[in-house]
């Protein structure tokens, strides 16, 4: 379950996406399979080559897509990789400890 997000962090995000850029979006995210995570990260862009490319920069296989929702394909990052990952990428979250 996602929340802790504003409806425009949302429609931002899936812009950015539209015009082919590699978006952020961090949120608060609850999930029994992840109890050790209490956000998520999700990295998208529409363009699939360039956020494959991207991914592999950090150690992410282009299997870890998530493509269910054709229009906002993304990675999720969590626990130490997604904090690992926006340090190096310079993106400040409020939501994120340390």
């Amino acid at each position: 379950m996602a929340f802790g997000i504003k409806r425009h962090e949302l429609e931002e995000w899936k812009a950015k996406i539209d015009r082919g850029e590699i978006a952020f979006l961090t949120h608060y995210w609850i999930d029994d399979r992840f109890p050790e995570c209490s956000t998520v990260t999700k990295v998208g862009c529409r363009d699939l080559e360039k956020l494959a490319e991207w991914g592999r920069r950090y150690g992410l296989r282009p299997e870890w897509i998530d493509k269910r929702k054709i229009k906002y394909p993304h990675f999720d990052l969590l626990g130490t990789k997604q904090a690992e990952i926006l340090k190096q990428e310079g993106i400040k979250s409020d939501i994120l400890k340390g």
